[in-house]
């Protein structure tokens, strides 16, 4: 099922309301699936998943440009979300006993479905990041309605035919539209709501949710620090810090935002990050747009050559790149050194190709540094020294923390997956995200 544009709001609220009408009367029924039948629900996306691969791959080389190789990686992880949670679902369904009981004869946790679940989907991963939670939430036995997202026109249209080829509505249905579908959406009382976007977004969301008193899982962002210590690996470092700036042209939640380096190996960093960009994305001096995506759209191109110029403007230096090309949606991988405090680039998420190095003394200047924001969605600490990586994580927050290396807490189902204040709140990967779309029902027997 699809809902078309902003300019058919009328005819999509209807046709939303009818929607949500049909899977509030599903609910009951979907919460007593067992766990065999969840599985051949799952099993019957990652059939479709895999089948649509060229499909999928083509869609977002046409939303921003995304080399095949990166693009695949949207239909690999939501598959081994499938894998994992089969091989473990018996498990997190079954109730959990609980012991040291003071009254109660025997007592359990049962995990229950919460019940229509309304999942708005980003444009940066607009696949992966749809599937993935869909895959959660399947698991717990909920039902969803899942809104992709119009910035990212041509996977919208790709999720939105997945869904409808596995799922009956009843199940799952996917509604596209832009800003007005997404209001008639948020009216509406759904037991839960699961957004990827902007902490501003995210306020919108959790706003309208209090109006029913939804509950609410937001996986938002924030500004993702690099911290290097003088005991780092810099060869090891700098292959970790290329990807992880630069990947889908830094338009990822979890990239790294800016970099604190001490300040006697910051110009060697600059050095060496410059040339991994060189060897990376140019031939013979020249960048070479293919190898990387490109910005989504012009509004993002604006916002990022504005962080740009403004930069710039209060006497920050371009170290490499800084080239911009409003026509590609093109701003080349680009590093700022001395930046001043107050800039733009320094106080919001850059979700762009641009990266400041900032030079620091002791560990006071890098707490002072975090502390001074709001608290990001990932830090990423590279050091031999444990007593520092220590001193870092006592004295800071963040959603997590890879030590010695880029995001491996994502990758890592075991652990859960989310922000704090600003970067969200909830979790999900593995059991957390089975137990973020399931009511913890308390049952005491006397």
């Amino acid at each position: 099922m699809t809902i078309q544009p902003d300019s058919q709001a009328a005819a999509s609220r209807e046709e939303v309301q009818r929607v949500f009408d049909l899977q509030r009367r599903t609910r009951w029924s979907a919460r007593k699936t067992t766990a065999e039948q969840r599985k051949q629900t799952l099993l019957r996306l990652r059939e479709a998943l895999s089948a649509r691969t060229d499909d999928i791959v083509k869609a977002l080389a046409d939303d921003m440009g995304r080399p095949a190789d990166v693009a695949a990686m949207e239909v690999f992880q939501p598959i081994r979300k499938i894998d994992e949670t089969i091989k473990h679902l018996d498990d997190w369904m079954a109730p959990t006993p609980v012991s040291n009981l003071v009254q109660a004869s025997s007592a359990a946790i049962r995990w229950e479905p919460r019940g229509v679940v309304l999942l708005f989907g980003p444009w940066n991963f607009p696949i992966s990041l749809v599937f993935e939670p869909l895959v959660a939430l399947l698991a717990a036995g909920n039902t969803a309605v899942v809104k992709p997202n119009e910035i990212a026109p041509a996977s919208s249209r790709i999720t939105a035919e997945i869904i409808r080829d596995v799922f009956e509505e009843r199940e799952v249905a996917a509604i596209e539209g832009g800003i007005d579908v997404a209001e008639a959406l948020l009216e509406l009382p759904f037991d839960h709501i699961f957004l990827t976007g902007s902490p501003k977004v995210g306020r919108a969301v959790m706003a309208a949710a209090a109006k029913n008193l939804s509950s609410v899982t937001l996986e938002l962002g924030g500004k993702s620090p690099a911290i290097i210590d003088t005991t780092a690996d810099l060869d090891a470092v700098v292959d970790q810090l290329g990807v992880a700036t630069m990947v889908n042209c830094g338009q990822v939640c979890l990239s790294v935002d800016y970099i604190l380096v001490p300040n006697r190996l910051r110009d060697e960093l600059v050095t060496r990050l410059s040339a991994f960009f060189k060897n990376t994305f140019y031939a013979d001096g020249v960048y070479q747009a293919s190898r990387n995506s490109r910005i989504v759209n012009g509004a993002n191109f604006k916002r990022l050559k504005g962080y740009l110029d403004d930069a710039v403007e209060r006497g920050a230096t371009v170290a490499f790149g800084g080239k911009a090309y409003e026509d590609a949606l093109v701003i080349e991988p680009t590093i700022l050194i001395d930046v001043p405090a107050e800039a733009d680039v320094l106080s919001n998420e850059i979700f762009g190709p641009i990266v400041p190095v900032v030079g620091y003394d002791d560990v006071d200047n890098i707490i002072s540094h975090v502390r001074g924001g709001t608290n990001p969605l990932a830090m990423f600490i590279f050091s031999k020294d444990n007593q520092f990586v220590e001193q870092v994580l006592e004295n800071t927050s963040s959603g997590g923390v890879t030590v010695n290396g880029w995001a491996v807490h994502y990758w890592e189902d075991a652990l859960p997956f989310g922000g704090i204040g600003d970067s969200g709140m909830g979790r999900y990967h593995g059991i957390a995200g089975f137990r973020e779309f399931s009511h913890s029902r308390a049952v005491a027997f006397g």
